[in-house]
């Protein structure tokens, strides 16, 4: 089962919402606090969480930008210093972190 999937915009090609240099370190975090939350786990009762490197999110601003599905929060300014809290918060806690939500597209049921 998979609780969680997240997509981070951290190296985009043409990069207009960030410096590279810092989506690269975002990844990075996004990566060890991951595993360091033991979040990969398959034996996690909640589910495993996925992670993904994505060149460009298409919206350009605010970056690096984060989106967590199934939730459809779109984080930005997705900094090293706040990708530990997002985990912590709300990957496991439940919590979004408010503040730093630029959009928001739940899933539809079908």
């Amino acid at each position: 089962m998979i609780s969680h999937h997240l997509l981070l915009c951290a190296t985009p090609a043409k990069a207009k919402c960030c410096d590279p240099s810092v989506g690269a370190a975002s990844w990075e975090a996004l990566k060890s606090g991951v595993r360091a939350l033991n979040l990969e786990n398959p034996q996690r009762r909640e589910g495993i969480v996925l992670r993904s490197k994505a060149d460009c999110l298409r919206v350009c601003e605010q970056g690096p930008v984060l989106l967590i599905w199934p939730d459809g929060i779109w984080y930005g300014g997705v900094t090293p210093e706040r990708v530990r809290q997002i985990l912590e918060r709300h990957v496991v806690g439940g919590e979004p972190c408010h503040d730093w939500i630029i959009r928001r597209t739940p899933l539809r049921s079908l």
